[in-house]
């Protein structure tokens, strides 16, 4: 969470990244404080792979008190409960939790957990769907929806991948060429984006400032001989 954090604020006007920045450790402690009831329905619902009208009902709810927070001055209140907020993308974003009511066989998320946290410093953070960057709050319901459905289609291949010829795969073994790696990667970066697109739509609609947002560096391929031969330069 502390990374995931630290990386969607990347995404955010600087005057919005610097409040969230100087509330980290409330915000944090917030989340894990996130509502019993909300946080079971979420649960469910990241199990069945749809998330259920009366949980998209209570997450409007929650989105709309912080904004009326913002909007009512109550600054310091309405950005920790803004932060905490990434506790939905994040969940969502997960293909663990969100692998379906069989799971994976024991051992299998401890071990691909184990991966993700040693490879957070080689995983590439990109912004995997710029759009969602300019959603509004009104909009949200239905992108959560298509973030769950991808981690949902992702999480086959940790299965497959770090389960075979019935015993648990070491976490150890696995390096940047395995499938488990692509899907680390996505995963991550999903949920980067959705948690910034996330706080970027309540705080749109809270008027809050939208100015000094840096622009994402896009990344264009290059075939072996422009590498060979054009110096690297900087993308726009």
């Amino acid at each position: 969470m502390e990374c995931l954090n630290r990386d969607a604020r990347r995404l955010l006007p600087l005057s919005l990244a610097r409040l969230l920045a100087r509330r980290e450790p409330q915000i944090l402690e917030e989340v894990r404080r996130f509502p019993p009831r909300l946080g079971q329905a979420l649960a469910e619902d990241l199990s069945a792979g749809r998330l259920q009208p009366d949980t998209l009902a209570a997450l409007d709810t929650e989105t709309g008190e912080i904004v009326l927070m913002l909007k009512q001055q109550r600054v310091s209140e309405g950005l920790v409960r803004l932060g905490a907020l990434l506790r939905v993308p994040a969940d969502l974003s997960d293909p663990v939790l969100t692998a379906g009511p069989e799971g994976y066989p024991a051992g299998v998320t401890r071990e691909y957990y184990a991966f993700v946290e040693t490879s957070l410093d080689k995983i590439p953070v990109v912004l995997s769907d710029p759009p969602a960057l300019k959603l509004s709050r009104q909009q949200l319901s239905r992108y959560w929806q298509d973030v769950l459905g991808q981690s949902r289609e992702q999480a086959p291949v940790i299965r497959i991948e770090m389960f075979q010829g019935g015993r648990v795969v070491d976490h150890k073994s696995i390096d940047y060429r395995s499938p488990v790696f692509g899907v680390a990667s996505l995963s991550y970066s999903r949920a980067v984006t959705a948690i910034a697109a996330t706080w970027l739509a309540v705080w749109r609609e809270a008027r809050g400032d939208l100015t000094r947002m840096r622009e994402p560096r896009t990344l264009v391929p290059r075939t072996s001989t422009e590498t060979a031969s054009t110096p690297e330069v900087s993308r726009p």
